[in-house]
């Protein structure tokens, strides 16, 4: 491994975040200033495709990077908040509904995070308050 891989590695498995690739870059260049941003896109795409890291895409959003232990995502709607969450696992029941094994899955679990919720029933309430509520 590159000095390069072995940081962004050590970043991602070491972080409860979902850093995307400039975050990573922000936080490698803090160490080896001299590093492109196309180094560390490079990186991250052999580290994923290697397995060793995991891309997490989400609709709307820049890529985020994660590490490989089996876990799934929530990802607000609103705010786009990606969060880990344990739900049981969902390997045998797919397996038997595909009638085969398969490599992995990748369960994210769209809603509207308590922050977002709330800045809604606010939203909600000024309009009632102001009188520019519809509906």
């Amino acid at each position: 491994m590159t000095k390069y891989e072995k940081e962004i590695y050590r970043l991602i498995t070491e972080s409860e975040d979902h850093m995307t690739a400039e975050q990573v870059f922000g936080e490698v260049k803090k160490i080896y200033p001299s590093v492109s941003l196309a180094t560390i896109y490079n990186n991250l795409n052999k580290l994923s495709g290697a397995g060793m890291i995991r891309k997490v895409s989400v609709e709307g959003s820049p890529d985020r990077y994660d590490r490989t232990a089996k876990h799934d995502h929530i990802v607000c709607r609103r705010c786009g908040k990606l969060t880990d969450v344990r739900f049981s696992d969902l390997t045998e029941a797919l397996e038997r509904q595909m009638g085969e094994k398969f490599l992995f899955y990748d369960l994210k679990v769209y809603y509207i995070c308590p922050e977002c919720r709330k800045k809604e029933e606010l939203q909600d309430l000024y309009a009632v308050k102001s009188g520019t509520a519809t509906g």
